[in-house]
């Protein structure tokens, strides 16, 4: 029997087109002899669509059309069996599921929210849990975990929007203590969307206004001027983990921007994505480094208390030889799938063990206890009661 894999992709976010690229690449690949895929795509509302046509890349050039041939669903557990049930006057069980696979990027679904969704549900799904999630996707308290576990940084400050507005001048200060040339991010989206470099105090300012405006929280980190962008997978859980080749990534500027990661060399159409971009596998480096970046690797990974497929991102200093560890990504672009490729693992046998993992999160999950049989509130009198219970 096929195991029903609902594949959840899109959503509210400015990473919206990415997830669909990525979710139709892993779509493309999966082993249709295992599994039943079920394709599930929020759209830009937040509506939840389910359909056949949800395959093909060229549905989602009409919206109109789109929702022509699919179904508006809703995920629901009923009897502890999950389903995709229509929205609408007439409802009705429309697909079951066996597990989620959400192949999602950015805020509102990369970001713990989704996660938090589905553990209400208490459907299997694949990936990292809501708490890994959310410090993933905020850059800020991504690094702060770093340098709790001693892992190398960059000097970096942050701030929040209004804090910057209410008194600029502080935090132009000390941004110039960290010395120009400097690199603004919103502190929690992907796919290099809101990054700039500045190298005085005007590009400064002009950077933290498009940085504002895609998110509240603001991250300045001082930015390497000879350098070299290495990256590694690492696939597993706390129980078990292994890591990819080291790539090294080959881009004209001093951050790997959006248009190197998704539109170099390749058209929407073609599904390439992320891994269109110009890399080295296995990275020029010596070997003391590689297993630096291996061990660095490892130990943020289980930090952060991941799980399934992540991209960690490093930065050499060419000058000083010194490593630093930049930001992780759960949910990849392209699932990481070209940094398993060199060791011969196929993007379908990556996808099997990802499935397998989430399968196995599920089941650990469940042989903890997650509430109690007995009813406190059985005997409840009122205030009265609650003081005189025994906790």
């Amino acid at each position: 029997m096929k195991i029903k894999v609902g594949v959840l992709f899109g959503g509210v976010s400015v990473e919206h087109e990415v997830s669909i690229i990525s979710a139709l690449q892993a779509i493309k690949n999966m082993d249709t002899n295992k599994y039943q895929i079920i394709p599930i795509y929020i759209d830009k509302k937040g509506v939840w669509h389910t359909g056949e046509v949800l395959k093909d890349i060229n549905t989602y050039k009409d919206m109109a059309e789109l929702e022509r041939f699919t179904s508006e669903c809703i995920l629901v557990n009923k009897g502890n069996k999950f389903y995709l049930q229509t929205t609408g006057f007439f409802k009705r069980y429309k697909y079951e599921i066996d597990i989620i696979f959400p192949i999602v990027h950015g805020t509102n679904v990369e970001d713990g929210k989704l996660q938090g969704y589905l553990e209400t549900i208490n459907i299997p799904y694949v990936g990292s849990d809501v708490l890994a999630s959310a410090v993933g996707q905020d850059k800020v308290i991504q690094k702060s975990v770093y340098e709790v576990n001693k892992l190398p940084v960059l000097p970096f400050i942050w701030f929040y929007d209004y804090e910057y507005n209410n008194d600029n001048d502080k935090y132009l200060d000390e941004i110039k203590k960290l010395g120009y040339p400097v690199i603004i991010k919103p502190a929690n989206l992907g796919s290099s969307i809101g990054i700039s470099v500045a190298n005085n105090l005007e590009e400064v300012k002009v950077a933290i206004k498009e940085a504002i405006s895609y998110d509240k929280k603001i991250l300045v980190e001082k930015c390497l001027t000879d350098l070299k962008e290495v990256n590694i997978s690492v696939l597993g859980n706390y129980q078990s983990l292994e890591v990819s080749q080291i790539e090294e990534v080959n881009n004209s500027h001093h951050i790997l921007t959006f248009d190197d990661k998704y539109l170099s060399g390749s058209k929407t159409k073609s599904l390439k994505g992320l891994s269109a971009s110009s890399r080295k596998i296995p990275a020029d480096i010596p070997k003391k480094m590689q297993e630096e970046i291996i061990a660095i690797a490892k130990k943020a990974f289980l930090a952060l208390g991941n799980s399934g497929v992540v991209r960690i991102d490093f930065l050499v200093d060419n000058t000083s030889k010194k490593v630093y560890i930049n930001e992780i990504n759960t949910c990849p672009g392209s699932l990481a799938f070209y940094l398993w490729e060199p060791s011969n693992k196929k993007y379908s046998d990556l996808l099997d063990e990802l499935i397998k993992i989430g399968i196995r999160n599920y089941q650990t999950k469940q042989k903890k206890i997650n509430s109690f049989d007995s009813n406190i509130l059985s005997n409840f009198n009122g205030t009265k009661g609650v003081k005189g219970t025994k906790f």
